[in-house]
């Protein structure tokens, strides 16, 4: 064992590789499950009004004085062990259908079902203490808003109707009144905290960076990644430049250093014009809030097609989510959802990152059937898994995007949330001998 844990922490080398793939499914289990149905809801302003009811004919929208709590696209560690904090994305799927979803992330408490037993449920928590709560309500969330008008972009919350049409309803008047911010504004797959106790989104329309307090509230304009256009970006709106980056082509993953001085980005495409099937690491300094010039590429699988997530073991070693769109509802598509660890300082000509496979996620082994299936191998079918933390160095937390209200995962139905907890082969090394990597947060802005 002391041999592999030196093998990880040098390097991808070989003969590590080979330690953790000849495994198989093995040498990475599930210790832990727990699932949050599709329809979990919290209060909020009516939703759901321009968005197409799923194919399945169940949860229809709109959702009057609801807002869904779902498509879950980044988490940080809670207050206490067991709760977790998770990242809304955009609402719908797309900045046409998503304008009276707002931004927020939930506190949530895991309830594991484990080999002793367990409830295998995910509810609510308190954001600052982790204490129970009945409900999704205030309690539970940050909300995204630019109270102070730090953004240089026309939002919703400008706006006397949804997307600025009259023949469209009046924009909800609490987002116009509190400048809260919607999944027309962003579409934010990825948060991190930094050293100073701010969080940072990273966004998909722009791509931008958000920089705001521990409260939500945006604390600058948005930040663009130099010379990388989205089709949505303010400068392609308004015909300054070309979209270099296909439509939900931008900030899929986005890890910070142990110290919480240094973002690391990962596009979710390719820019046009870089090698065919890699996608982008840039560097970006917290403090400066600029990009530091220095770039890294990471190439996919033959079978993968997108990123879901990118987490830090340290200052130089990151996990990743590679995945494709297939599901258990796709005959034509092989579901392809793996795991992996790179090294920003095993680089290859051109600054290609090396890649470790670290877990199959549709080859899992479940000797105590933690999910009910009947199957001691569990699978992970779902179109997108964006949410990946370090729980300790030898465990994984893993959640999906169940894209509520559609899906077709594991059947042809509204997907539900997710939570997995993956024992991996070999241990990951911590820094400092920290073999406990939950860093409860604290509020402290």
């Amino acid at each position: 064992m002391r041999r592999s844990l030196v093998l990880l922490r040098h390097a991808l080398a070989p003969l590590a590789a080979s330690l953790l793939l000849c495994g198989g499914a093995q040498a990475q289990w599930l210790t832990g499950w727990a699932q949050m149905p599709a329809d979990t809801f919290a209060d909020g302003p009516t939703s759901g009004q321009f968005a197409a009811p799923n194919p399945y004919g169940s949860h229809l929208p709109p959702y009057t004085n609801r807002q869904p709590v779902q498509g879950f696209s980044g988490v940080l560690q809670g207050p206490k062990p067991d709760v977790f904090r998770f990242l809304v994305d955009n609402g719908f799927g797309g900045q046409a259908n998503s304008a009276d979803v707002l931004l927020r992330a939930y506190a949530i408490e895991i309830d594991w079902r484990d080999r002793r037993g367990g409830r295998g449920t995910a509810t609510p928590a308190d954001w600052h203490t982790g204490r129970d709560r009945a409900a999704f309500d205030t309690r539970t969330r940050l909300q995204l808003n630019d109270e102070n008008r730090r953004l240089t972009l026309r939002i919703q919350a400008d706006l006397a109707n949804y997307y600025g049409d009259p023949a469209r309803p009046p924009v909800d008047a609490s987002i116009r009144r509190g400048r809260l911010l919607t999944g027309a504004d962003f579409d934010i797959e990825a948060f991190r905290r930094d050293h100073r106790g701010h969080y940072w989104f990273g966004d998909e329309f722009g791509p931008y960076l958000l920089k705001t307090d521990s409260r939500g509230t945006v604390l600058r304009s948005e930040i663009s990644m130099p010379g990388v256009y989205a089709p949505q970006h303010k400068d392609v709106v308004a015909g300054l430049a070309a979209a270099n980056l296909p439509s939900s082509g931008g900030f899929e993953g986005m890890a910070i250093n142990r110290s919480g001085t240094r973002l690391y980005t990962l596009l979710e495409r390719s820019v046009t014009g870089d090698p065919e099937r890699t996608l982008r690491i840039a560097e970006f300094d917290v403090d400066a809030e600029a990009y530091t010039g220095r770039r890294f590429a990471y190439r996919l699988e033959a079978a993968g097609t997108n990123i879901g997530d990118m987490v830090a073991v340290d200052d130089r070693r990151f996990i990743v989510l590679e995945r494709n769109g297939g599901t258990a509802t796709t005959p034509q598509t092989v579901p392809f959802k793996k795991v992996y660890l790179i090294d920003l300082e095993q680089v290859e000509a051109g600054g290609m990152v090396r890649k470790l496979e670290l877990v199959d996620l549709m080859n899992v082994a479940d000797p105590f059937d933690l999910n009910g299936d009947g199957s001691q191998v569990f699978t992970f079918p779902y179109v997108t898994i964006e949410n990946v933390l370090i729980l300790d160095e030898r465990t994984l937390l893993v959640v999906n995007d169940n894209n509520f209200p559609y899906g077709g995962g594991r059947e042809l139905a509204s997907d539900a949330t997710e939570f997995l907890r993956i024992r991996l082969p070999v241990a990951l090394d911590l820094p400092g001998g920290d073999r406990d990597h939950r860093g409860h947060d604290a509020d402290h802005d």
